[in-house]
């Protein structure tokens, strides 16, 4: 991503960004101040239920009326935007949030940092760790039933939650010995094919989280449609997939079996990541950001999204059973 050149002022920034939410608040007219006036008469007051709680102050959301710039949310956004622009050929873009733990490779304990709040690492650090996308069972079991109370008492009833329970296998071949594998996704009770793709990785951030028990990654990648390879797989998977969908996005709960050949062990790993549902949707809004010939909402239309995209990672990282490590 380019190296962007930051303003010490942002004022003329944030008054341009769309509004988050209208609120209008208009100034007290008079100084707050208590009907009381000691702390003992407050204390009677309370006893015999006659002291008056004068009205807390309106407030704005700031001196501009505006929210202040997230930085966070800026970068996140700055950088899909930015790898999304990278790539020039075709297939199907996709974003996603995985939820999981930053290990150091060398102890293999998560990684410790001086942040006390969660925090973006550099796409290139020096640190060297790795990010491993798998939970505990338990932890699993958890967001199940959490995500399920979601779908039965939306906080939301304007805007439901539905539900699929999809079984699905993928086989992996690398045709004619090139590095590039293909995916070949089959519906596991019907056999039909649902998809086969060539994924090109474009980019990833990582985010540590200190106070929580998982940290997540951030991906844009694209899928390319290729032709159905011929010859074995060099191995398979079984995905049991719950996967909840909301407004602009798909929250997949999913125990993987994999498979390397007849006599390995499988391997059980249990994951979660939330992904943008329509890629088209998503390249459109990201070329007509800050656009000075679309509408206001349209130029705003790609940060919002990827406000609400990070909003809802760190819903899910926020929620995980803080009794169960990953």
């Amino acid at each position: 991503m380019d190296t962007r050149d930051y303003s010490p002022d942002d004022t003329e920034h944030d008054t341009r960004r769309p509004l988050k939410r209208a609120r209008r608040t208009p100034p007290p007219s008079e100084p707050y101040t208590s009907t009381s006036t000691n702390s003992t008469h407050m204390s009677n007051g309370n006893r015999n239920g006659s002291t008056h709680t004068p009205p807390l102050p309106l407030l704005s959301l700031s001196i501009l009326g505006v929210e202040p710039l997230d930085e966070f949310i800026l970068e996140v956004a700055d950088f899909v935007h930015e790898t999304i622009r990278t790539w020039e050929g075709a297939g199907k873009v996709e974003l996603e949030a995985k939820i999981g733990v930053l290990r150091d490779k060398t102890t293999g304990q998560r990684l410790q940092l001086p942040s006390r709040v969660e925090t973006i690492l550099p796409a290139k650090s020096v640190l060297d760790y790795r990010f491993e996308s798998n939970m505990s069972p338990k932890q699993h079991q958890y967001f199940n039933g959490r995500l399920n109370q979601l779908k039965l008492n939306p906080p939301i009833p304007q805007s439901p939650i539905s539900y699929a329970h999809l079984h699905l296998i993928d086989s992996f071949y690398n045709p004619d010995g090139s590095r590039d594998r293909v995916r070949v996704t089959r519906d596991e009770n019907t056999g039909t094919v649902v998809a086969c793709m060539r994924k090109v990785r474009l980019g990833d951030l990582d985010i540590y989280c200190p106070k929580r028990v998982a940290d997540w990654r951030i991906s844009v990648n694209v899928e390319i449609p290729v032709p159905q390879p011929i010859g074995t797989a060099t191995h398979t998977r079984k995905k049991d997939r719950l996967s909840y969908s909301h407004e602009e996005f798909v929250i997949d709960l999913t125990q993987v079996t994999s498979s390397t050949g007849t006599s390995s062990q499988p391997e059980v790993l249990h994951e979660l990541e939330i992904e943008v549902a329509r890629s088209d949707y998503l390249v459109y809004v990201a070329s007509k950001r800050n656009d000075p010939s679309a509408p206001e909402e349209v130029r705003g239309a790609f940060d919002e999204l990827i406000r609400a995209f990070v909003n809802n990672a760190r819903i899910l990282v926020r929620n995980a059973d803080p009794r169960q490590p990953l």
